[in-house]
């Protein structure tokens, strides 16, 4: 019975709250990421991980857990597949995502815990900031049965949250006296503006921006880390942990700031995430889960 709480809790937040329109092409659920523009190129560099591990071309491409498919570069993971079949608990979400996919794309209501697929039937699985929305005691078979649903020699990529980045968690402090900063910056600005009787709101500063946001309203998640993921996975299915991104929305508003050659420091980020994946992978914020089902083996 609580398992089915929790499931209608998520179906009711992405319906009601996550997948609805929020203005300019964004949804509700874009305010957990940071669109800013001083961050853009990151971001995107961090979305096109994902499609480098997946086979360029196939006949089906799973989205577990596909939300509207929201973000542009998530629509490239299937550009060589013929079609992407979009699985959610949301109908709002798979609606959305057929105005983007139309008949290139295939929309299944299901829970990504209880899988209404044959067997090694896909070339591809991706599965985003999805299985952190399950129990404890469905997470891993959740992993097991995407992986049966893969076809020998092709990779499938998850990709959630760690419940506690020891990264971040040292980086703390520096948020802390960065927020600070930010908000002297901004009470300034909004000093300036009223000496030119102009509304603050419509300064085109980001910093001003971010903090104008309404907090956002979540629902159940359920995150883990790297440890027990090791534990649970070994012996199971074979599993690599690399980065997709090390650090948390967090710290992106709250370091990365325009003034501060914000731009120039996610560059030199991005590349030590390259040259040392698997420690920002269990280290940083948010990993990549590879799993790569060996080709077949004839008799």
């Amino acid at each position: 019975m609580q398992e089915n709480n929790i499931k209608g809790q998520v179906r009711q937040f992405y319906d009601q709250v996550g997948w609805q329109m929020a203005g300019e092409g964004l949804y509700q659920n874009a305010r957990y990421e940071d669109l800013r523009p001083v961050s853009r190129e990151y971001i995107h560099r961090c979305h096109m991980r994902v499609k480098r591990h997946l086979a360029k071309s196939g006949d089906y491409l799973l989205d577990a857990g596909s939300g509207p498919v929201q973000y542009p570069e998530y629509l490239t993971y299937s550009e060589g597949y013929k079609r992407r079949v979009c699985m959610d608990i949301s109908i709002v979400a798979l609606k959305e995502a057929k105005g983007r996919l139309g008949e290139k794309g295939l929309y299944v209501v299901a829970d990504i815990a209880k899988l209404p697929f044959k067997l090694e039937v896909f070339d591809g699985i991706v599965s985003l900031h999805t299985i952190h929305h399950l129990p404890m005691e469905e997470k891993v078979a959740a992993y097991e049965n995407l992986y049966k649903r893969l076809r020998p020699g092709r990779t499938m990529v998850t990709v959630d949250g760690w419940t506690l980045s020891p990264w971040m968690t040292r980086m703390t402090l520096l948020m802390r006296i960065a927020d600070r900063l930010n908000s002297k910056q901004a009470k300034k600005l909004e000093v300036d503006a009223t000496l030119l009787k102009e509304d603050p709101a419509s300064i085109d500063d980001e910093s001003v921006v971010e903090k104008t946001k309404e907090k956002p309203v979540g629902t159940f998640v359920h995150k883990i880390d790297a440890n027990w993921l090791k534990k649970a996975l070994q012996g199971r299915v074979p599993f690599r942990i690399l980065v997709w991104r090390s650090v948390s929305v967090r710290f992106l508003r709250s370091m990365i700031q325009p003034a501060w050659g914000g731009r120039f420091w996610l560059k030199v980020l991005y590349r030590l995430e390259e040259w040392f994946p698997r420690f920002f992978g269990e280290k940083g914020q948010y990993p990549l889960i590879v799993m790569k089902k060996p080709e077949s083996v004839e008799v």
